[in-house]
């Protein structure tokens, strides 16, 4: 991405932007751009660069406020970018709006009009456009409408030259699927890397037993993956990141008197775990208390009861036993934004093929098991499995056949 303010495009200008808005991948933020900018050529004459397709990916078409901003994004923002210190604890959903130069040049005013559209969802909105093309006027207007500005410099630097205060907002669903994402309970690749909810069970004991937590889990035969064991406790909110190192949530504490109560001490509840050990009975059925218990934090998950609800409104409309793509593309029909993020994995070659530049769905893309996201389809699948929740365990996607890959209800009512 070295092409001079001059001539910066759309595509370039809002990679520079995401990249100064969200420069961490590794904190706690997600960001995606509309997928009307995963196309290969911008105009005719321009082709996009691989590397800044890379940059903007993944993509999704997410409705805030009026329309589709081109970037939609949650995460802590550097001081220098809005006008307040203070954010509170919730990170700000932010929405962006990029012009770049077309033949009748820089459309800065109406890209600030465009991102104060989305303040009734957002909680702050930039425009962001080539530092000379931003006259005083725009700034002006940016100031009184409470948008913020990033200039595109000559360098490819970025400038914050109107700073917006952040606001509250009301939250739709579309915008909750962003949220989602950037929470420590999002589905992402590091989400669930193990698909029996015992083995995050058995998390939050072993923390509070005595003794280094790996060893005790390796010891009792609960998860040798111990990493992987920490991390989907984690996004099942049995456990939390502290100053002072993991602590225990209140979720997570619960399941340490759910043990101590039925078995006394945290090691005498681990102990019963190495007789489930390589068991593929369903877990419910298997450890019936145990299974209840997982039943009501998987529950808790966010994206369990959004499953649940749309799949009781299909057996209630007649489809029993909807297929994986008959799932997805139902669920995309409601909630769009949410149906993407949680399904189809955030490679930038994968969402190009399933999307469309308007944000539809195309099927043939959709019955390629390739396409899924590992941690639902497979993992967070046998674990609704498991504790009674659904019909069928799930499959890796290399293994899945999407046009018969059942999605069903075990208990409809």
């Amino acid at each position: 991405m070295s092409s001079a303010a001059g001539s910066l495009t759309e595509p370039e200008v809002l990679a520079r932007a995401k990249g100064r808005l969200f420069p961490d991948e590794d904190a706690p933020a997600y960001a995606v751009a509309d997928t009307q900018f995963a196309r290969e050529e911008w105009r005719p004459d321009r082709a996009v660069a691989p590397t800044v397709r890379e940059r903007l990916a993944p993509f999704n078409h997410v409705r805030i406020g009026g329309g589709y901003p081109d970037l939609v994004g949650v995460g802590r923002l550097d001081r220098e970018l809005v006008a307040v210190e203070r954010l509170g604890d919730e990170p700000p959903l932010v929405a962006v709006e990029a012009k770049g130069y077309a033949s009748d040049g820089v459309d800065a005013r109406r890209g600030i009009v465009q991102a104060y559209d989305r303040l009734g969802e957002a909680n702050a909105a930039y425009l962001a456009a080539p530092a000379p093309a931003v006259s005083e006027t725009d700034r002006t207007l940016a100031r009184e409408l409470n948008v913020g500005v990033l200039g595109i410099e000559a360098d490819g630097s970025v400038a914050t030259l109107e700073a917006p205060r952040v606001v509250g907002t009301r939250t739709t669903t579309e915008a909750r699927a962003i949220r989602f994402q950037a929470s420590a309970q999002g589905v992402t690749d590091r989400s669930f890397g193990l698909n029996h909810p015992k083995n995050y069970l058995g998390y939050p004991i072993a923390h509070y037993a005595d003794g280094d937590t790996g060893t005790l889990l390796s010891r009792y035969d609960v998860v040798g993956a111990v990493a992987d064991a920490r991390q989907g406790a984690a996004f099942l909110g049995l456990i939390e990141d502290a100053p002072g190192g993991i602590e225990l949530t209140s979720l997570g504490r619960e399941v340490v008197r759910f043990a101590k109560r039925n078995y006394g001490t945290a090691e005498g509840a681990l102990a019963a775990f190495a007789e489930w050990y390589r068991s593929r009975k369903r877990f419910v059925e298997l450890a019936p208390s145990w299974g209840q218990l997982a039943r009501r934090i998987v529950f808790a998950y966010p994206a369990t009861e959004l499953l649940v609800t749309e799949l009781q409104a299909l057996h209630r409309d007649g489809n029993r036993e909807p297929s994986l793509v008959e799932f997805v593309e139902y669920l995309h029909e409601l909630h769009p934004s949410f149906a993407v993020e949680l399904f189809v994995r955030g490679d930038e070659a994968v969402r190009r093929r399933a999307l469309t530049d308007e944000g539809e769905l195309r099927r043939a893309p959709l019955e390629d098991g390739d396409a899924y996201h590992a941690p639902t389809v497979f993992q967070l699948k046998t674990m609704l499995y498991h504790v009674g929740i659904l019909t069928e365990r799930g499959r890796e996607p290399h293994r899945l056949e999407p046009t018969v890959d059942v999605w069903a209800l075990r208990e409809s009512v």
